[in-house]
Parts: structure tokens; C-alpha cells; sequence
């Protein structure tokens, strides 16, 4: 051996936990699929937590989630998996997520298969990230220190407009810089009333996003993208079903206000197709794509098409993402996993600043130990 490879630090998984939290909601969260009679209303989401510990005795934290069913398949899944990583070197994130991806080949590169992938791979870069002593998006490397936010947990259908306008009005006041409600109400003239009473309230200046939660048909879609076009909106959220590609392609090359899809995709091959289709904002979630590893392949494909950004949900991983984009982000505020951590994010000038911790900059909180409904644990 050289010199260089005798001084490297290499080391080896030497122990794999992995828990199922129940994290409940105050109150049951309704949006356009509910009201369509399609779904109930939400009341917990279901967390997957990744702990791997290595020889060092360092240790990474990797999340994955599911919202109503899913979670104990999730579990299950990720329990199969664990074995296969103990003895790997932590810093082969790619090497380590085929691995896990081949084991069980047989249900699939996407869905609940990946999204168990994703707690361990978002493991493993935190962990590689606190081995440099950089947070994640350093390490990523950074193309800024803070990221543009918008908040969604106050603007769900089942809250009635003055809710709303109050919870925006103090989503403002905390430093966030955007507000986005749901739409897609059975009756449109109630999506109309209710997005002109925000803009109203929150004036013209302020970013307004509006999500649809893919409850409109094509006809619809148009009609109410035309309505919508001069309130000055952000942009319009899954107006069509997730897969219809051509339908959202139609859309964004027929009217001023940029529309935006991605979220419920969970896999490389789906959004590469959707950014080849045609589409103005890209919405990837790290945890459904199969964590980290594979965001990072969306990303430039995002890149290369000179697409916006704007991840789902889960914004203690996302902030870390979004700051190495070479785009201007938008980065989602929800609060509902704040009982989680024992650490919170910066919020100040309509802006989600990235902390000097190491890695994700985040620890399991002890309230999330006591919602812990499973876990297993394998290795030293």
C-alpha cells in the first residue's frame, strides 16, 4: 500500500437499529382527497428511523415516513434489509444502496421497496457528512446558506377560511416567505373564494402556491388553471393524476402560471420521464425515491433541463438538498415532525438557514422514543 491509502480512514458497519414511530397529528388533515371521498381524513404519520453505528463509533440518522397505510410494511421491509449492511464500509453509499435494492429485487425499484432504502441511505450520508464534520449540504456542497421557504400545514381544506388567513398571517410574521393552500373542493366557486381571500390578506407581494392534490380532471384542470392565471401565483400544484405526464405538459405550455408535480413519484425512471414529458417545477421527496442517493440523480436531471426546484415535505433532509441546487429553491414548511428532534431549523427573512452542525444537524428527540410502536436491533 501507498502512503495515501495507509493513512485513510476506512471503517465497517457494525450495528443496524431501526424504529417504527406513530407520530400523531393534532387533527385529522383533510385536503382535496378526502373530500372527493378517496381517502380519510390523516390523523398520524408513520416514521421509519435508520441508526447505523460503525466501527469508529460514529453514527448515522436516516428517516423515511409513510402517511396513512404503509408504515408496518415499510418496517417490515427495512427489518429484512438490515442484515445485508453490517460489515459494508459506510462511506459506499451507492455500492450499499444497490445492495439493499437487489435483496429484494422482487417487490419492485420503487414504492414501499425504496422508501425502506431511503431510511438507511439518508443514514449513511448523514453519517458521511458528520465523518468530514460538515453539514450535509457542505459536504453536498453548497450553493447557498439558506433557502427560499413556504409553509402548507395551515392551509388544508378542513380548516375554515379565517383558520387559514390567521395561519397565514402568522406564518409570515415567523420569517417565512410563502403561503400555499389546497384547492380541489368539489365545488370550484369554494376554491376561487377561498385563494382570493388569501391573496387578499396576505397582499400581492407575498408568493402564493396552490396544491390541487391531483383531484382534477383535464377539462377542470384547464379551466381552473385559467381562472387562476391572474392571481399571480407561484405555482399550481398537482392539478392531474401524479401520472399524467402529458396532462401536466399540456398545462405548463398553456398558461402563464408554472405548474408544479413530482411528490407522490417514487423512483429515478418516474421522474425522468416527468422532466422529459414537460414541466415547469420539479417536487421530488427523498424519502419516496429511495433516500439521498437517488434525489441526487433527479437533481441533475432537473439541472439539465433548467427546471425549478421545490421538494415535498420532510424539510430537515430537503434544506440540505435544496442548498446545492444551482437553481434558487423552494424548500416546504410543515411543523408536524418538530416533536421528533431536539433541534429546530432557523427560520428568518422568509428564509430555512442551514445549522454549522455536522451531517443532517438533527437527533432523535426523547418524545419520539416513547412513540415508538417497533424496533429492532442487529450488531454491536
Amino acid at each position: 500500500m501507498n502512503s495515501t491509502t495507509d493513512s485513510a480512514k476506512l471503517d465497517r458497519i457494525t450495528g443496524v437499529k431501526i424504529s417504527s414511530v406513530t407520530l400523531p397529528l393534532p387533527t385529522g388533515i383533510s385536503d382535496a382527497k378526502v373530500l372527493t371521498g378517496r381517502q380519510k381524513p390523516m390523523t398520524e404519520v408513520a416514521v421509519l428511523f435508520a441508526e447505523i453505528t460503525t466501527a469508529a463509533g460514529l453514527q448515522g440518522i436516516g428517516i423515511s415516513y409513510s402517511k396513512r397505510a404503509g408504515g408496518p410494511g415499510q418496517f417490515a421491509h427495512a427489518r429484512e434489509l438490515a442484515p445485508a449492511l453490517l460489515g459494508e464500509d459506510p462511506s459506499d453509499i451507492a455500492k450499499i444502496w444497490d445492495k439493499l435494492m437487489w435483496a429484494g429485487a422482487s417487490v419492485g425499484r420503487s414504492g414501499l421497496s425504496v422508501q425502506a432504502i431511503a431510511a438507511f441511505d439518508v443514514a449513511l450520508w448523514d453519517l458521511k457528512a458528520k465523518r468530514a464534520g460538515l453539514p450535509l449540504a457542505k459536504l453536498l456542497g453548497a450553493h447557498r446558506d439558506s433557502v427560499r421557504c413556504y409553509n402548507t400545514s395551515g392551509g388544508f381544506l378542513h380548516a375554515p377560511i379565517e383558520e387559514v388567513l390567521d395561519r397565514a398571517t402568522e406564518s409570515l410574521d415567523r420569517g417565512i416567505a410563502g403561503i400555499k393552500i389546497k384547492v380541489g373542493h368539489p365545488d370550484n366557486r369554494v376554491d376561487l373564494a377561498r385563494v382570493t381571500a388569501v391573496r387578499e390578506k396576505v397582499g400581492d407581494a407575498v408568493p402564493l402556491m396552490i396544491d390541487a392534490n391531483q383531484q382534477w380532471d383535464r377539462p377542470t384542470a384547464r379551466r381552473m388553471c385559467r381562472a387562476f392565471d391572474p392571481h399571480g401565483l407561484v405555482w399550481i400544484e398537482e392539478p392531474l393524476d401524479a401520472y399524467d405526464f402529458e396532462g401536466h405538459a399540456q398545462l405548463a405550455n398553456t398558461f402563464d402560471t408554472p405548474i408544479a408535480t413530482g411528490e407522490m413519484l417514487t423512483s429515478v425512471a418516474e421522474h425522468a420521464e416527468l422532466i422529459r414529458t414537460g414541466i415547469d417545477i420539479v417536487q421530488p421527496d427523498a424519502p419516496r425515491v429511495g433516500g439521498i442517493t437517488r434525489f441526487l440523480e433527479i437533481m441533475a436531471l432537473a439541472d439539465r433541463k433548467n427546471l425549478q426546484l421545490a421538494p415535498h415535505f420532510v424539510m430537515e433532509v430537503h434544506v440540505h438538498l435544496a442548498a446545492a441546487y444551482p437553481r434558487e429553491p423552494w424548500v416546504e414548511h410543515f411543523e408536524w415532525f418538530d416533536p421528533l428532534f431536539n433541534e429546530r431549523l432557523e427560520i428568518a427573512g422568509g428564509r430555512m438557514h442551514l445549522s454549522a452542525r455536522p451531517g443532517l444537524g438533527v437527533t432523535i428527540s426523547d418524545q419520539a422514543r416513547a412513540w415508538t410502536v417497533a424496533e429492532h436491533h442487529i450488531g454491536s
